[in-house]
Parts: structure tokens; C-alpha cells; sequence
């Protein structure tokens, strides 16, 4: 009896099944963009979007040390406030898009704050430049992961500096600390 009592709960605590497993999502690239802002001549904002992500967020609501997350973003899709603005980012002087194709994200640790809030930390790479970058990042009503819903959506946002991708052009005109804010569409895999 004791002994079968023993293989219950040894076969219990190993049983997968009483575990939620990781959910992978595919980032939706038609409903994720990326928004970027910044003070230029000493009191305006200005502002930029990135558009066609790709990537992953894979998480666990039972063991965050699983949770993932891994994004791909076109410089090709950047659109700012005006025609000139556009060309400009885009150029040398800023990203420079021709050279610079892509910019990657890819997590480190996602810590679970509790109430679908996270601290996402990673590295960010810009210009063939990679830097730890720490986000803050919420679920969609703070919500929690729940493993039977097949879409998320999830808002993050984090400042950098941008001299620190070697992007250090206009500093007299422009700040170095630029905004950026993600709004992440993703479905179950």
C-alpha cells in the first residue's frame, strides 16, 4: 500500500500534465508596430513608426525563467511626420536603413510583476550595436497568460540613448534619449 501510495506521487510530480507548458506566439506583423519619440529643438516632439515585426513571445505562467521573447524590425518600414523627416532617419546620419537592414530585440529574462505586468530584459541591437535594454511591459487588460487563449497582446515601452547605437548626429537639435513603445499583436503557434 505505502509502496503504491509512493509511485502515486512520484508519478504525480513528474506527470506533465499537471504543469503548464510554454505557449509560443507568432508576432501578427499587420497588427504590431513599434513608435519612437523624441524632443528635437528644445521643446517639440517629434515622432516615428515601425511597421512589419516579426518574432516570438513565448511564455509560461507557471515558470517565467521559460518566457522568451525575440522581435525583428524593419528600418525599411520607418514613416515619421513628414517626407524629409522619414528621409532622414532612414539615412546615414540616423539608422541607415540601406546598410542597417534590421533591428533585433531578443530577451534576456522576462520577470512576471504579477497582474499581467512584466520587466523584460534583453538586448537590443541597432546599427550592428548591441545594448541591455530594460522594458516595462503589460498583457491587454491585465490579463494573465492563459495557456487556452490563442492571440495576446502585450504594450511595452523603454528609452534609450541614442548615441549609444551610434547614432550621435544633430545632438545640438535633437535629444539622446529617444522613447520607444511597442504594441505587440501576437497569435498561438
Amino acid at each position: 500500500m505505502i509502496r503504491a501510495a509512493c509511485l502515486y506521487i512520484l508519478f504525480a510530480l513528474l506527470s506533465p500534465v499537471l504543469y503548464a507548458a510554454p505557449v509560443t506566439y507568432a508576432i501578427t506583423p499587420d497588427k504590431t508596430s513599434i513608435g519612437l519619440s523624441w524632443r528635437a529643438f528644445g521643446h517639440d516632439f517629434s515622432q516615428a513608426r515601425l511597421q512589419g515585426v516579426t518574432g516570438t513571445v513565448t511564455l509560461n505562467p507557471d515558470e517565467d525563467r521559460d518566457d522568451r521573447i525575440e522581435v525583428n524590425i524593419p528600418v525599411g518600414t520607418l514613416v515619421a511626420s513628414n517626407s524629409l523627416l522619414t528621409w532622414q532617419l532612414k539615412s546615414d546620419l540616423f539608422f541607415d536603413a540601406e546598410r542597417y537592414p534590421q533591428i533585433h530585440f531578443v530577451s534576456t529574462r522576462v520577470a512576471s510583476l504579477g497582474d499581467g505586468n512584466y520587466r523584460i530584459f534583453g538586448v537590443l541591437t541597432v546599427k550592428n550595436v548591441s545594448r541591455p535594454v530594460v522594458m516595462l511591459a503589460s498583457l491587454d487588460s491585465g490579463k494573465t497568460i492563459d495557456p487556452a487563449l490563442r492571440s495576446l497582446a502585450l504594450h511595452a515601452s523603454t528609452a534609450i540613448s541614442r548615441s549609444a547605437f551610434g547614432m550621435d548626429r544633430l545632438v545640438g537639435v535633437v535629444d539622446d534619449r529617444v522613447n520607444i513603445a511597442l504594441a505587440i499583436a501576437a497569435q498561438a503557434r
